[in-house]
């Protein structure tokens, strides 16, 4: 019976983190030509994100897509034990460039924030920059620790930085699923809505505080979560994720 437990466990991991994967290089496949159609071609009838002859904030804006394109497929990779444990220098040369790109990514981000702004006003500008910033001192953290070989607190600042990693495919995701199920309810114009604003913190905010509960149930050697309820936790973040993909897929190839 244990055995079967376990086997079932492990199907369901897998297929969450297979779930996961696929749909995460949907966005790597719009971050990634977003960001080069940005440095490439003029964008300002297609996206606010543009500004017509402004090289800076341009710059800025399409270099944070373009790192956090390559941290959403890395960040797995990062996590996947059988590869660490195979080929270790692989682990740390692809963790150089995962960390270099998500400091990329955060400078990026910060940089246009400080001169354009975010078209959400003042509460996505200030909950952007605390991303920003988690970004930064998790990666800091994360590469302290693991040149310091203590490689127990090097892997919880690691949890940290991959559920940042995965903020910005989270945001749209939750999107998609908010659409699919409530359609416009709560959006407003320039993000303005009260969705918008609980989204603005909604895509880290709670997935830093739910490592943070994981990490010291760790530590204390006992489960986060019934095994029964784990199973179901898993089961429906497979279904919110297939629904959240489904409805922001248009955009991510370009449809809508």
């Amino acid at each position: 019976m244990a055995i079967a437990n376990n086997s079932l466990d492990l199907r369901i991991k897998r297929t969450l983190l297979f779930t996961m994967g696929v749909f995460a290089l949907l966005f790597v496949y719009y971050a990634l030509d977003f960001s080069m159609r940005g440095f490439t071609q003029d964008l300002s009838a297609e996206t606010h994100l543009y500004t017509a002859g402004a090289v800076l904030p341009n710059t800025a804006i399409f270099t944070h897509m373009l790192a956090g394109a390559t941290i959403t497929f890395l960040a797995p990779l990062q996590l996947f034990t059988p590869l660490r444990q195979r080929f270790p220098a692989l682990h740390r040369v692809s963790g150089y460039l995962f960390f270099l790109s998500a400091i990329l990514t955060a400078i990026g981000g910060l940089g246009f924030i400080a001169i354009n702004r975010t078209i959400g006003g003042p509460v996505m500008d200030v909950a952007f920059t605390l991303y920003g910033l988690c970004v930064l001192v998790c990666c800091t953290q994360t590469i302290r620790f693991a040149r310091a070989r203590n490689f127990v607190t090097h892997r919880e600042w690691a949890l940290r930085v991959f559920v940042l990693a995965m903020g910005s495919w989270l945001y749209r995701i939750q999107y998609g699923i908010w659409f699919a199920t409530m359609g416009d309810m709560g959006i407003g114009e320039n993000f303005s809505g009260p969705f918008d604003y609980f989204q603005d913190f909604a895509f880290f905010v709670p997935y830093l505080i739910g490592v943070e509960i994981y990490i010291r149930h760790q530590r204390a050697g006992r489960p986060v979560l019934p095994l029964y309820a784990t199973r179901g936790l898993a089961a429906l973040s497979i279904a919110l994720l297939s629904l959240g993909t489904y409805a922001f897929a248009p955009i991510f190839f370009g449809l809508r």
